[in-house]
């Protein structure tokens, strides 16, 4: 698959898939639900963690668009405990030449919470 949509929304078809949606519009993508997977927290180690699943299919993209609703001003706690899980099973420059987007919504952005994002 040349593009994957991360979504880290809770609700699969909601705002942050519509909006990818929107932006892939005409393009062939596969769509990742990171509440459709078990995620544990750093530092945790079960059995049924499906993490390295995940990685492989960042890896196999070429294109990755990681989308997130907007709770409390900050991303998703889905999104949040996937990129702390990140530090440590990359190579520096392991994704060289790909491109990379993110996209993230919610009800009433402000500019500053554009620029924390």
């Amino acid at each position: 698959m040349n593009i994957l949509f991360i979504n880290s929304s809770p609700n699969p078809h909601g705002n942050t898939a519509r909006l990818a949606a929107a932006l892939l519009e005409g393009k062939e993508y596969e769509t990742l639900n990171l509440a459709e997977h078990r995620i544990y927290g750093y530092g945790q180690q079960f059995p049924d963690d499906q993490f390295m699943e995940v990685i492989d299919k960042i890896r196999a993209a070429k294109t990755i668009v990681i989308g997130s609703p907007l709770y409390w001003h900050n991303l998703s706690g889905l999104l949040r405990c996937f990129l702390d899980r990140t530090y440590g099973p990359f190579e520096q420059g392991e994704f060289r030449g790909r491109e990379m987007y993110a996209i993230v919504q919610g009800a009433a952005p402000e500019k500053w919470m554009l620029d924390a994002c």
